[in-house]
């Protein structure tokens, strides 16, 4: 037709072609209008979030796929699956399970585990038989005039230690403590600057039980959030130089969330002959961050004892909850964990809250 008009303009187009123009714009302008409507409609109602799901908008295939971009693009910004997100509310617990022969219990479900905060039992968020969570561990050695005899067993007995305690994604630092304490060796997962640290410990003469404490828990308090925080204490326990007091060590024991592992040769078997208000400290201390304490006869039993805390260490159970009610700001709370009829569980009993 456009061209036979352009050809021919003394020829008038037909009555119908006419009425067909018409009738394509009306419907135009119709279905804009209907077009208008429904998108006003659809405001309206998106402006009333309270209407019943009967009357709320269906949605179309576009905002389907609309929807579905978004969801897509929101799981591309989450975190990889494993990655561990710290949340300062978050309450970690890592629970050592024994069974009535006093060794490590694994492969218990989470129904066997009841965690109470303040006598209040709470949920049990998270939940991980053997944790894999990687260690930081401060090995801190007891270089007291006492020690000098059994230091070559306790070299040995820690170079094997080292070896076989330390996984590629674990780190450990080297401490001696006499009247100050001193890092051989910084957090480091090669085992040949770790065993090196370990035969350069020097002699000493005092002993400052608490200042090891607390220095070891200051520098695993630097480490990463997503880690286990280790100490392991080889010592005579006859606190006599620290600067710091009881109070102090246990309180940056607890700020730093560390396991307190403490190996105790002591010279004198007599507790007549010795002093034994750093043993009782220590042991206070150790209970209180869920650890254990050991007494072996001689310095020879420290392999086994090594043997021990390194199982311990692939065995533990981690137990994590939202406190409810929360606890004021630097506060100490009590934790109980119970576990079935046969068992026992050893973990930190108390925590302190932070300053929030």
């Amino acid at each position: 037709m456009v061209s036979c008009l352009r050809h021919h303009p003394e020829r008038k187009p037909h009555p119908n072609y006419l009425m067909t123009i018409h009738s394509k714009r009306l419907l135009f302008y119709l279905s804009a209008g209907f077009l208008m409507l429904a998108c006003a409609l659809s405001a309206v109602a998106q402006e009333k979030p309270d209407r019943p799901p009967w009357a709320q908008p269906q949605p179309t295939e576009e905002g389907k796929a609309d929807k579905a971009m978004s969801k897509n693009k929101i799981q591309e910004q989450a975190p990889p699956r494993g990655t561990i997100k710290v949340n300062v509310s978050l309450v970690n617990v890592l629970v050592s399970v024994l069974d009535d022969h006093n060794r490590p219990a694994p492969d218990l479900p989470v129904d066997a585990f009841q965690i109470s905060e303040e006598g209040v039992q709470q949920k049990v968020d998270i939940f991980e038989p053997e944790t894999k969570l990687p260690l930081d561990l401060a090995l801190m050695i007891d270089a007291s005039l006492s020690e000098r005899k059994e230091m070559p067993f306790e070299r040995d007995a820690a170079s094997r230690f080292i070896k076989q305690i330390l996984r590629p994604d674990d780190r450990m630092s080297v401490f001696f403590f006499d009247e100050n304490v001193t890092q051989l060796a910084a957090f480091s997962d090669n085992i040949a600057t770790l065993q090196d640290a370990v035969r350069r410990v020097p002699d000493g003469a005092g002993t400052s039980i608490y200042d090891a404490v607390l220095l070891g828990a200051h520098a695993l308090e630097k480490r990463p959030n997503d880690r286990r925080r280790v100490i392991v204490l080889l010592t005579d326990a006859g606190e006599t130089t620290s600067r710091a007091d009881f109070d102090a060590a246990r309180k940056a024991a607890l700020r730093a969330e560390i396991l307190l592992y403490t190996i105790v040769i002591r010279p004198v078997k007599n507790e007549n002959g010795r002093n034994t208000a750093g043993e009782h400290a220590l042991q206070t201390i150790t209970e209180t961050t869920g650890g254990a304490m050991f007494f072996p006869d001689s310095a020879q039993e420290l392999p086994m004892i090594f043997d021990r805390i390194e199982q311990e260490l692939r065995t533990q159970y981690r137990l994590a909850y939202y406190p409810e009610p929360k606890g004021s700001p630097n506060s100490y709370r009590s934790i109980e964990v119970k576990v079935l009829p046969g068992y026992t569980a050893r973990h930190r009993t108390t925590y302190l809250t932070g300053p929030q």
